[in-house]
C-alpha cells in the first residue's frame, strides 16, 4: 500500500487487477481509473472491457469506446486489435485493416491472422501481408531471448514442485 499512496503506476494498477480477479468490482474499477487517469494503457483496456460487460459500473459504450481509444493509443496491442474488429464490424474495412497492421506489428496474434484472412479474400494486398508479417514476426523475436528462456524454465521446474 506504501507505492499506491506514493501514486506508483504499477502499484495502482496492479491492485486494481488484483480487486478484479478477486472479484471487488469497486475496488477494481476504483484503482483502475486512478491508474487509467495517470495514463496506464493497461488500465485503459482494463477499464473498457468493465464498461463494455457493465462490471463495477453502468454499461457505457462510448466510455468503452474511449477508453479502448486510449489503450490503443498507448500501445496496447489487444486493445488496437479489439479497434480493428470493431471497425470491420462496422463496414470500416480500411480502417480495420490499418488497426490489424499496427497490432500484428506489436506481435498481436489475432491481429495477424485476420490480415492472413483478408489476404486471402484479396482485401489485404500481399505486400502489405508481407509488410505485417516480417513486422509481426520481428516483434516476436524482440520477445525471445535467453534470459526469458530460462525464466520459463525455472517456472516450469518450480511449478512441479
Amino acid at each position: 500500500m506504501k507505492r499506491i499512496e506514493k501514486k506508483d503506476l504499477v502499484a495502482i494498477r496492479e491492485h486494481g487487477a488484483w480487486c478484479l480477479e478477486e472479484k471487488d468490482l469497486g475496488g477494481a474499477v476504483t484503482f483502475l481509473t486512478q491508474a487509467s487517469n495517470l495514463g496506464d494503457a493497461e488500465a485503459h483496456y482494463q477499464l473498457s472491457k468493465l464498461y463494455r460487460d457493465g462490471e463495477g459500473v453502468e454499461k457505457d459504450s462510448k466510455k468503452e469506446w474511449r477508453l479502448l481509444e486510449k489503450a490503443a493509443i498507448g500501445g496496447h496491442p489487444a486493445a488496437r486489435h479489439n479497434l480493428g474488429a470493431r471497425e470491420g464490424n462496422k463496414c470500416r474495412y480500411e480502417r480495420a485493416k490499418k488497426h490489424y497492421i499496427i497490432a500484428a506489428n506489436l506481435g498481436q496474434d489475432d491481429s495477424i491472422k485476420a490480415l492472413k484472412q483478408g489476404y486471402e479474400i484479396g482485401f489485404v494486398s500481399k505486400q502489405e501481408f508481407a509488410d505485417a508479417l516480417r513486422a509481426y514476426q520481428a516483434a516476436k523475436d524482440e520477445t525471445n531471448s535467453s534470459q526469458r528462456e530460462a525464466a520459463k524454465d525455472y517456472l516450469a521446474k518450480r511449478e512441479g514442485w
